[in-house]
């Protein structure tokens, strides 16, 4: 299975999206989603303003040494109430992809359709995440196997980026130079998440890992049914302001985390203008460390730290 690299170029109100296509690992070209033309990247320059763009993002994806793919993305430019939104998320499947694929594919949507996702944001992303997880259950009732997922999310709306997550999926983002982590990878070992899953009668065990009942190494995700009563999809949410300070933002599985730390992450995103371009890189270098899990990384770049010349360069959409 090829990696799967994609763009989506934003304009205020405007959008284009078209997808990179490979063929025996040689670049074909860029076709938009809706199939009916391809464009090298010299015309899709030459067809928008590339000055009026406010923010870019690219991805990659790739499922690494394993033989199957449990990872999905989803990159969203929507219209909300006169409000121009981003919506980023990576999702991680365990127990299967169904998880995963189902969150990806419905999670989004849940969100911008609530009543108060402009008037209070983190309330409809915190109920959008539990609407979601009920919902993905009820779907499951003749599942034998039992699926889950984490996310990890990012919401821009206008200069506010509100980040969200349950698992161990991360968003990490470059702030006035800095590594910083928004969000926090949910282990069973640490403290206040062993002590909310033994209050509810459940147990943490060392199995490798450290593990709830002895089987799942997160302590928070969508899915996992017969876990439920411990392992919840109530998501923690950072707010940060979208200013000059606030260069660019990664998303990524665990498998780039589990070999690439926060600080390594930025440092190679730093010289890197094009958001897919960065992507890749981090795919790349997780691989070549030996990641042993599926890789899936989104990259977003804020427009006010970039050259006027690539203030609206290449960026990702959804897969």
């Amino acid at each position: 299975m090829l990696p799967i690299v994609g763009i989506v170029v934003g304009f205020g109100c405007r959008k284009l999206l078209v997808s990179k296509y490979y063929e025996g690992g040689e670049f074909q070209g860029f076709q938009a989603v809706n199939g009916q033309f391809v464009l090298d990247f010299q015309e899709l320059q030459d067809f928008w303003n590339y000055q009026n763009a406010k923010f870019s993002y690219g991805y990659a994806s790739s499922p690494g040494k394993r033989s199957s793919m449990e990872d999905f993305y989803e990159t969203r430019i929507d219209g909300v109430d006169g409000e121009i939104v981003g919506l980023f998320g990576v999702f991680d499947g365990h127990g299967g992809a169904r998880a995963a694929e189902y969150v990806k594919q419905n999670l989004f949507s849940n969100l911008i359709s609530h009543p108060k996702f402009i008037s209070d944001t983190k309330c409809a992303i915190a109920d959008a995440y539990n609407h979601t997880d009920s919902e993905f259950l009820k779907s499951e009732n003749n599942q034998n196997r039992d699926a889950g997922s984490t996310a990890s999310t990012a919401i821009l709306v206008g200069d506010r980026l509100l980040v969200a997550n349950v698992g161990d999926s991360r968003a990490v983002i470059c702030k006035g130079g800095n590594a910083i982590a928004v969000s926090r990878d949910h282990k069973p070992d640490q403290t206040d998440e062993r002590q909310r899953i033994e209050d509810a009668g459940g147990f943490v065990m060392w199995a490798g890992t450290w593990r709830v009942g002895g089987v799942l190494a997160v302590s928070r995700a969508f899915g996992d049914r017969l876990l439920k009563q411990y392992v919840v999809a109530d998501p923690d949410i950072q707010e940060e302001k979208v200013d000059s300070s606030l260069e660019f933002l990664i998303l990524a599985s665990d498998g780039l985390w589990d070999v690439v730390t926060n600080e390594e992450a930025v440092a190679m995103v730093k010289p890197i203008q094009e958001p897919e371009e960065a992507a890749n890189k981090l795919m790349q270098e997780a691989c070549q460390r030996g990641s042993a899990d599926n890789i899936t990384v989104v990259v977003v770049r804020f427009s006010a730290n970039q050259p006027a010349s690539s203030a609206s360069s290449r960026s990702g959409h959804s897969g």
